[in-house]
């Protein structure tokens, strides 16, 4: 394979980075929903939740929509779905059930409510910057 055919070659993550994003997402999960129980003891720590919770989102959310992205790039750019139907040494059904994962994949909306997401989170700190700033 040539140098420049490497540059595209999709690579994983170590797994201290993927392990690190599942922990943000989770954390960021539990932050929110830990919102309605802090508004019974510590309304100060209801701002401080709510804002790792929604920044958490917004890392996060951007980082599962550029891995769905390279998923689908990568389907594509390497043509994986005419090879699987090529492929002589695969029997029908594992021919049916490959294409279906990767055409799963090609089809998934999943990118754009991660992106949904991750625009939402992002403007709703905006949103509370700009309130704030007017003093409300």
């Amino acid at each position: 394979m040539s140098s420049a055919q490497d540059r595209h070659f999709p690579r994983t993550y170590p797994p201290a980075v993927i392990n690190f994003f599942f922990a943000l997402g989770l954390l960021s999960a539990v932050s929110f929903r830990s919102l309605i129980i802090l508004n019974h003891f510590n309304v100060e720590l209801v701002r401080i939740a709510w804002y790792f919770g929604t920044c958490g989102y917004i890392f996060f959310f951007a980082y599962r929509y550029y891995i769905a992205h390279k998923r689908r790039k990568a389907i594509r750019d390497f043509k994986l779905v005419e090879k699987v139907r090529r492929n002589p040494c695969m029997d029908e059904q594992d021919k049916e059930v490959t294409e279906y994962i990767l055409n799963s994949i090609l089809r998934s909306r999943e990118m754009f409510n991660y992106l949904a997401i991750f625009l939402l989170s992002l403007m709703a700190i905006v949103t509370d910057q700009a309130l704030a700033a007017m003093g409300k």
